[in-house]
C-alpha cells in the first residue's frame, strides 16, 4: 500500500537525481530552479517538493527575496506576489506532513 505522501516522495527523489545530474553547485542550482518555479507560477506543492533540497543548500528567507527581487521585472510584480503566498502555503504542507508523520510514529509505539 502506498503512503499518503508517496507521489510527493516520488517528487522530491526526481529533484534530489537532478541536482546530482547537474554541475552547478547545489545552491545555486536551487536558486535557478526557485526562479523557474516562480516564473511558472507553481502550486505550493511544487515548491514543497523542493524544500528539502532548498534548505539543504543553505539558501535562505533572504536568498528567497532576493530571488523575487531579481526576476519581478521580467515576470512581474503580481507573480512574485502569489508565488509568496504559495511558498507560505508549502511551508505550511511542509509542518501539516510533519506532524502527520509523528502522529503516525505515535501510533505504532
Amino acid at each position: 500500500m502506498a503512503s499518503d505522501t508517496s507521489v510527493l516522495d516520488t517528487i522530491v527523489d526526481l529533484t534530489a537525481v537532478s541536482v546530482d545530474h547537474s554541475s552547478l553547485p547545489t545552491r545555486d542550482f536551487m536558486l535557478v530552479r526557485l526562479a523557474a518555479l516562480i516564473a511558472v507560477d507553481a502550486p505550493p506543492a511544487s515548491y514543497l517538493a523542493n524544500a528539502d533540497a532548498t534548505e539543504k543548500s543553505g539558501i535562505t528567507a533572504d536568498d528567497i527575496q532576493e530571488v523575487m527581487i531579481a526576476i519581478a521585472p521580467v515576470v512581474g510584480t503580481a507573480r512574485v506576489v502569489s508565488a509568496a503566498g504559495k511558498i507560505l502555503r508549502a511551508m505550511g504542507l511542509a509542518i501539516a506532513v510533519g506532524d502527520a508523520e509523528l502522529a503516525g510514529e505515535g501510533d505504532m509505539l
